[in-house]
């Protein structure tokens, strides 16, 4: 009787696994499953969202469609901008279905929530669109690859450029969260450290709708400059506000953060002359270009800097784990951490704190005049060695950076 009765436990207890969702994990071990969080509806969307996810198909396509062996299998969610949702999703995934790799998206909030996931089931977390430099300054993670750019490379990149125009006095308006704190506080410290001075920073709220109380104070401020803190809609929205308020060009207006596909919808009359800093752009070598071909073919559009960091950092991902010979999250780590990168993206390395160190540049945008097609648009000023941009080890403050 009870060796009857084993077997009919044994199916019994499969019967929940399988209806309450459990049953996954096992099956996952047959597929590599990785999981992108990102905006795919809100305003940071476009810059990233179904384009990114293109993105890192286009890399698993490059791969073969397999990783030791076993097929790749991207899953996708929204996280609508708020991080107990891309937290809640990131650990279902693992949880259910055993995925491997977590890379975040746009929004430095929901970015850091998903960091809170990978350290407590140890999985790599590929950060390419949020921008605080905290996540590898006091935030660090032995786990996280903050691949794309930050806080600190984009202040220094446009700000000490902007100071060396005589633009001395600032006003910024920044977005009232994480990522709007921290670049306004690595402006500030770029701005007085040469000289300069930030007279006033006024604080927005994310997806503010009208802007006029806030420009008003900055008008009060009679700066030279007009910083903007933001990014996405609340970028564009805020620069069309201040047009239209009569700040400009009373005022100059430096973008601290913009994308490619923003200045495409703003247009070259009201973007022409902004100086701006980013970490890729896609005239910088004939490999980028290639690449933006491809992406141009899959999407209809051109990509954007976070875009071309989904693909690379995937890539280099499947890479280690190609030479680690295993996905445990430490063995890759070191992967990743003990070889430089370089293609399409950039050439660097990761550091102990697991910010990739590349080069950046400062881009402008050009004059209708200047444009040669719909698409030309950027003209390249400068390049920054990542010797110049990114913090130290002293200045990030990281406790794994011994």
């Amino acid at each position: 009787m009870v060796k009857s009765r084993k077997p009919l436990f044994a199916l019994t207890a499969l019967g929940v696994l399988l209806a309450v969702g459990l049953a996954p994990v096992a099956s996952a071990q047959d597929k590599v499953r990785i999981g992108f969080i990102t905006d795919m509806s809100s305003q940071y969307s476009d810059g990233d969202g179904k384009g990114g996810v293109a993105a890192i198909q286009m890399a698993i396509d490059d791969m073969g469609g397999k990783l030791l062996g076993k097929p790749i299998e991207l899953l996708t969610a929204d996280h609508q901008n708020k991080a107990d949702i891309a937290s809640t999703r990131a650990r279902e995934w693992v949880d259910t279905q055993d995925v491997q790799l977590l890379i975040a998206g746009t929004n430095t909030a929901t970015a850091l929530a998903m960091g809170q996931v990978a350290n407590e089931k140890k999985r790599v977390l590929l950060i390419n669109g949020a921008y605080s430099s905290n996540i590898t300054g006091a935030n660090c993670s032995p786990y996280w690859v903050h691949y794309n750019s930050d806080t600190t490379a984009i202040a220094r990149g446009t700000g000490r450029a902007v100071l060396a125009q005589g633009g001395k006095t600032w006003a910024l308006l920044t977005a009232d969260y994480t990522f709007g704190h921290t670049l306004e506080a690595d402006v500030t410290k770029v701005v007085t450290d040469g000289g300069g001075q930030v007279i006033k920073s006024i604080r927005a709220p994310f997806h503010a709708n009208d802007f006029s109380s806030y420009l008003i104070q900055v008008q009060a401020t009679k700066a030279q400059i007009l910083g903007f803190a933001n990014a996405g809609g609340d970028f564009m929205n805020a620069l069309k506000a201040s047009e239209e308020f009569g700040l400009i060009p009373q005022m100059k207006p430096v973008a601290l953060m913009v994308f490619a596909n923003e200045i495409e919808a703003l247009g070259l009359k009201q973007t022409q002359g902004l100086m701006f800093t980013d970490s890729w752009f896609w005239d910088r070598t004939p490999e980028a270009r290639k690449w933006t071909d491809r992406f141009f073919a899959k999407t209809k559009k051109m990509p954007t800097s976070l875009q071309a960091s989904d693909y690379s950092s995937a890539m280099a991902w499947f890479q280690a784990v190609e030479r680690a010979k295993t996905l445990d999250a430490d063995k890759v780590m070191a992967e990743l951490k003990a070889k430089p990168l370089n293609d399409m993206f950039g050439k660097g390395t990761i550091q102990p704190n697991g910010r990739y160190a590349h080069d950046m540049y400062l881009l402008q945008v050009k004059s209708p005049q200047e444009a040669k097609g719909p698409h030309d648009f950027i003209k390249h000023l400068q390049t920054m060695p990542a010797s110049e941009v990114w913090a130290t080890k002293e200045e990030a403050k990281c406790p794994i950076w011994k």
